[in-house]
Parts: structure tokens; C-alpha cells; sequence
């Protein structure tokens, strides 16, 4: 959604990620090839297109979570505040406390709703005020005044809508600067999809918001840009590309390209 006066919303905002020719391949194998775009700060920013494009395979790489996968590699360069992310001495434990994560299914820990958010936060040394940094990670989660009586009670006990705020209370505990959200509604009903999405509208405040999902109106609804991913097929094989990036107005309203026009329309996909 353009900004006021026509203003593309990333107008004069600091630049948080820039991809240039990204490539990222499993074993040889290329899953998305040649992205280059810009995520902007305090914005929400979606990842659109089918099954198979590579959304989920390049948000992996803007934390180093695809360094856990054995084969994969990361070709162009990821630079996250003007710092190359896979530049040498750059810990990777350090760039996944900044950039948070929330995956698809909820995956509590078996520990209390209390031991959940204060894990991160024993593990990297911030456990002064731990009961207030906990409280407040909930807060802002929206999940404290449901929880508040109950923080000793397991995380399994929760239903699947609070137990994924939750895993959002557990990544914003530890202040990152950026969550990163692979389709963090798809396994719930639309109450609890609702929720989700008012959440993000409230985070963008404070963080960079970059969210993967196959639902073109929850993109339309909370992103204010939004990044088209198709899948090219060439003599190498099939692979993921960027198709069009902007406003999520003009993807949705004044696509650029038909592909995009055909995607959001429904004809394919």
C-alpha cells in the first residue's frame, strides 16, 4: 500500500537487508536463483508465488538458518545493515539472535509458557529482570492476559493459536531487530489467523517484518510490500525467481508483469 501522496511506503527508510544475485542451491541443485531487492525498515514485507518458488529457502538464508542444512549454499551476497551476512567472523548465533524466526507450526518446547520465552534469554546471558523481559515479550505477543495465571503450566496445554504467539513471545524476548515469519498462519483456523495478523500490524512499530505466505489476502492485508516469486525452467532444471517487487497496492492493483497479473488472479498457481 503506497504511502500518502502516492509515496512508495519504502521511501526514505533505512535499507535493513539488501539482496544482491542471490542464489541459494541444496547439493548443487539451484532452488532460487538472481534476487536482487531491498527490505526496508518498519515494514511488512510478504513473499508471494507457488509452491516451489523458493520463498522458504531464501528466508532461511536472511538468518543462516540454511547453514544447518547440509549442502546448501548461499551464492551472491545477503548484507543486513550494510554488513555482509556470511562475511568472515560474523557469528551465525549472533545474526539469529537479531533476526528472529517463526515457522510454519507452532514448536513449543515441552517446558512451562514461562520456560518457553526464558529460554533464549538464559541462553545468551540476559537473565536480569528475567521475569519482567518474559512479561513484556508476551505483552507484546498479546498472549499475557491469557497465560498470566498459568506460566507454570506446559506449552502443550496451550491451543495452537496461542501456542504460535508464543513462539513469537519466544523470538521477540531476546530484542531482535527483525522477525522473520514462514507462513505462521497456515496450520491455524481463521480466529486464530486473525489474531496473527493484528499481532503483525502492531510488531511493524517496532520491527522489520518479513512474513512467507500462500494466502494472497493476508498479504494484501498486512504487507505494505510484497515480493512475486515464480519457478523458471531452463536447460538446468526448474528454480525459483523474483518476478516483480513493490508496493503491495501496485503487485496487487497494477501488476508489472503478467505472470504476477496471472498469480494474483487466480489463473495459475
Amino acid at each position: 500500500m503506497a504511502g500518502e501522496h502516492g509515496r512508495a511506503p519504502q521511501e526514505g527508510r533505512e535499507v535493513v537487508f539488501g539482496l544482491d544475485n542471490v542464489s541459494v542451491s541444496y547439493t548443487g541443485k539451484v532452488a532460487i536463483r538472481d534476487v536482487t531487492f531491498e527490505i526496508h525498515q518498519h515494514l511488512v514485507t510478504a513473499f508471494i508465488g507457488p509452491s516451489g518458488c523458493g520463498k522458504t529457502t531464501l528466508i532461511r538464508s536472511m538468518n543462516r538458518m540454511n547453514d544447518l542444512i547440509p549442502g546448501a549454499a548461499v551464492h551472491g551476497t545477503i548484507s543486513y545493515h550494510g554488513n555482509d551476512l556470511f562475511g568472515n567472523g560474523v557469528d551465525a548465533v549472533e545474526v539469529r539472535r537479531r533476526i528472529g524466526m517463526v515457522f510454519q507450526r507452532p514448536n513449543p518446547f515441552p517446558k512451562s509458557v514461562f520456560d518457553n520465552v526464558a529460554f533464549g534469554l538464559r541462553l545468551h546471558g540476559m537473565k536480569d529482570d528475567l521475569k519482567d523481559r518474559v512479561e513484556r515479550a508476551l505483552r507484546q505477543a498479546g498472549l499475557w492476559d491469557e497465560v498470566h495465571d498459568r506460566l507454570k503450566a506446559s506449552a502443550l496445554s496451550l491451543s495452537g493459536g496461542q501456542q504460535q504467539r508464543l513462539c513469537i513471545a519466544r523470538a521477540l524476548a531476546i530484542e531482535p531487530d527483525v522477525l522473520l515469519m514462514d507462513e505462521p498462519a497456515s496450520a491455524l483456523d481463521p480466529i486464530a489467523t486473525q489474531r496473527i495478523e493484528d499481532l503483525v500490524a502492531e510488531l511493524k512499530n517496532r520491527y522489520t517484518i518479513v512474513i512467507v505466505t500462500h494466502n494472497m489476502q493476508q498479504a494484501a492485508r498486512v504487507a505494505d510490500m510484497t515480493a512475486f516469486f515464480s519457478v523458471d525452467v531452463d536447460e538446468k532444471g526448474r528454480s525459483g525467481v523474483l518476478v516483480e517487487y513493490g508496493p503491495t497496492s501496485d503487485v496487487f492493483i497494477r501488476p508489472s508483469d503478467s505472470r504476477t497479473e496471472a498469480y494474483v488472479t487466480g489463473r495459475f498457481g
